[in-house]
């Protein structure tokens, strides 16, 4: 039996795609690679997401890997999660997540979901979000709130969306953390606006933070506005 030992040289020509100076090769040869999936490819489309510079091309080569067995991209991604390189990072937690194979949570750890790298700690929590096991979305909902009051607004929202996504178990941990933190009006406000996006997903979130601010400014919890509209 004749066994093949790597990728024809067709293939290896097509995957120097991924290396091109042209977003709309990189592109096409992620397309393509996804279209015809061999699991020989996955170390490639990998290293490739740790580099690539370009958001949609980013989201194709994870398509493209989502597209392979799981069986060859879990330990790959699972390596990736523990890199030095922050957009590895971030990049293989955003694959997990769309993966959605939980044999990947114990990579999920505290040092990932509170990285220093916005990025990072974003897919965390949006990874965290769809791998937590059955049982355990209070413990996760207790780590994600350490991070209320992080970051800009776009990272904020991020936070609150993962929050929101597991549900009234959140609800002890926001408010354990809003009484905690009475003296920082960031967290208090992000902890209450978290609050009002779960009640109401469509909500906007900038008003919802803007009318937590207003809350704790007054110095009130919000509970008596809060009641009045359930």
């Amino acid at each position: 039996m004749t066994m093949t030992t790597g990728p024809d040289p067709d293939a290896l020509r097509a995957l120097r795609g991924l290396e091109d100076d042209r977003s709309s090769v990189r592109l096409r040869t992620a397309l393509a690679v996804g279209t015809a999936p061999d699991p020989r490819f996955v170390g490639k489309l990998v290293e490739r997401c740790a580099v690539e510079p370009e958001f949609f091309v980013r989201d194709m080569l994870t398509w493209a890997l989502t597209r392979h067995p799981v069986s060859a991209t879990l330990p790959a991604l699972l390596r990736e999660t523990r890199s030095e390189r922050a957009q590895a990072r971030s990049q293989a937690l955003h694959t997990l997540s769309k993966i959605g194979d939980r044999r990947a949570w114990p990579a999920i750890t505290r040092a990932l979901l509170s990285d220093a790298d916005d990025e990072v700690a974003r897919s965390a929590w949006r990874a965290a979000v769809v791998l937590v096991p059955e049982g355990e979305e209070a413990e996760l909902a207790a780590t994600l709130v350490t991070q209320l009051g992080r970051g800009e607004r776009e990272t904020q929202l991020s936070l609150s969306r993962a929050l929101a996504a597991l549900g009234d178990v959140v609800l002890p941990a926001l408010h354990a953390a809003a009484a905690a933190s009475a003296p920082d009006g960031r967290v208090r406000a992000h902890a209450l606006a978290t609050e009002h996006l779960l009640r109401d997903p469509d909500t906007d979130f900038g008003y919802a933070i803007e009318e937590a601010k207003r809350v704790v400014a007054l110095g009130g919890s919000g509970q008596k506005g809060r009641r009045g509209r359930c």
